[in-house]
């Protein structure tokens, strides 16, 4: 079940989904050094605006495509809270393909497929949204935060 799925903190502790309760998850695999990293900025408005909500983001970096989070923990954290001003939580590195696919992301995969029926992230900034029923929606790493704002005011509570 994705609420037990355990996952480490930044600061080395274990954390699950319990640990930020909510209406909603936006899961997201990121990276520091990619074309798409300024989705780091809409990630963090998206938080800021519909944390009230229920809504909440977590960032998982993920070196696993180009090399493009070479980074250490530390760094990767210090990184995207100097360039873009993130608060949402982000964890300590994992992998999302191959063999040593992090459970979280296993079972996200299998819930939401990508378009092509494909379980595999595509690249960096694949979103995942999963409702507080456990629905799991998977959006494209080209999918501009701010295009979620639909998909998240039908799950979150109104404030």
């Amino acid at each position: 079940m994705l609420q037990e799925q355990t996952f480490q903190r930044i600061d080395g502790t274990e954390a699950t989904l319990k640990d930020y309760p909510g209406q909603a998850w936006l899961i997201v695999n990121t990276a520091s050094k990619c074309g798409l990293t300024p989705q780091f900025e809409g990630l963090e408005q998206l938080h800021q605006d519909y944390r009230k909500q229920g809504l909440v983001v977590l960032g998982f970096p993920c070196n696993q495509f180009a090399g493009q989070d070479p980074g250490t923990d530390e760094e990767i954290q210090s990184f995207c809270q100097m360039n873009y001003g993130v608060t949402f939580p982000v964890f300590s590195k994992i992998e999302v393909n191959g063999k040593g696919t992090h459970p979280l992301f296993a079972e996200l995969k299998a819930l939401a497929p990508n378009t092509t029926g494909e379980q595999d992230v595509e690249w960096n900034f694949t979103k995942f949204l999963v409702t507080r029923d456990g629905e799991v929606t998977r959006f494209a790493p080209k999918t501009n935060p701010t295009d979620l704002v639909a998909a998240i005011e039908r799950i979150v509570v109104p404030v």
